[in-house]
């Protein structure tokens, strides 16, 4: 059966009220009901709860403070390189850009500027860069990171579809990333210039949150909203905290032309760690 066929039940689910519901059940504060979804959660996907700084399931008191749990210090230590892995996951597709087009899957691109939510000056500078697309499964640390240091100078929230953002939907659906709900987060770095980090929403994924601003998408406007911050010297470090997803989905990560070189070692459909080494610098 092709990807195109598997996928096509997702055309007619309402992802939008699946969503909604899924993400009351999360925030929800259930007592040993919520225990007994998250002790069901972690058997089904396999979560390894020996990294977690707090490994008993019975103290959580929703599901989402679960699945947001942070990692106990140490372990994911970071690579001596200029940029590190984000996040724990799965490479979808990494490369150059060609033009301004990303690959997404075999038989399907899409633009930097319909990512980015059709800005298309700020899509320019990444025009002949580089993209990573990582995917985040259920069974994932879901806290994302910084890949180098940078300053935050803008948020866009774009509206979208919430399709399932697994291997065999990216080869399925067309243009997924740059459908589907996105908050793109601009930064600039001293050392590297202009990066963009893309959350991708999907199917159930309750919310989007950053750590300058909180949940991103709470009401889910049908309109894209923008938040500037020249004014506001917001720098983190790389290696820090920068967001994270109230269940799985994807990052898209932009670079402009002739900032990294990728990880020799990396490979589409390889697993991925937070901190690993990303790639090195291939500017002058």
């Amino acid at each position: 059966m092709s990807d195109r066929i598997k996928v096509l039940p997702q055309y007619l689910l309402p992802k939008q009220r699946l969503t909604t519901f899924a993400g009351r059940v999360a925030g929800a504060k259930g007592g040993t009901m919520t225990t007994r979804l998250i002790r069901w959660f972690v058997g089904k996907y396999g979560v390894n709860m020996e990294e977690a700084e707090n490994s008993d399931i019975a103290s959580y008191t929703s599901f989402n403070d679960f699945f947001t749990r942070p990692l106990k210090a140490g372990a994911r230590p970071l690579a001596d390189a200029a940029f590190v892995c984000p996040v724990d996951g799965a490479i979808s597709q990494f490369g150059a850009i060609d033009d301004h087009h990303i690959l997404q899957a075999k038989g399907h691109r899409f633009t930097t500027t319909e990512l980015v939510g059709g800005d298309a000056e700020l899509a320019k500078q990444f025009r002949h860069g580089s993209f990573a697309n990582l995917y985040l499964s259920p069974k994932d640390y879901h806290r994302l990171h910084m890949p180098c240091d940078g300053r935050l100078t803008r948020m866009i929230y774009v509206p979208g579809a919430l399709f399932s953002v697994n291997p065999t939907t990216a080869r399925g659906v067309p243009n997924l990333f740059a459908r589907n709900e996105r908050v793109v987060c601009v930064f600039e770095s001293e050392q590297y210039g202009p990066f963009v980090m893309v959350l991708v929403g999907a199917t159930i994924v309750g919310s989007m949150a950053t750590v300058w601003h909180g949940v991103v998408n709470p009401k889910r406007p049908q309109k894209i909203s923008e938040w500037r911050y020249d004014d506001q010297n917001i720098v983190l470090k790389k290696g820090e905290e920068m967001g994270r997803f109230l269940l799985g989905s994807t990052i898209v990560m932009l670079f402009k032309q002739d900032t990294i070189s990728f990880n020799q070692d990396w490979a589409p459909e390889r697993s991925v760690r937070l901190g690993e080494l990303m790639g090195d610098f291939c500017g002058a």
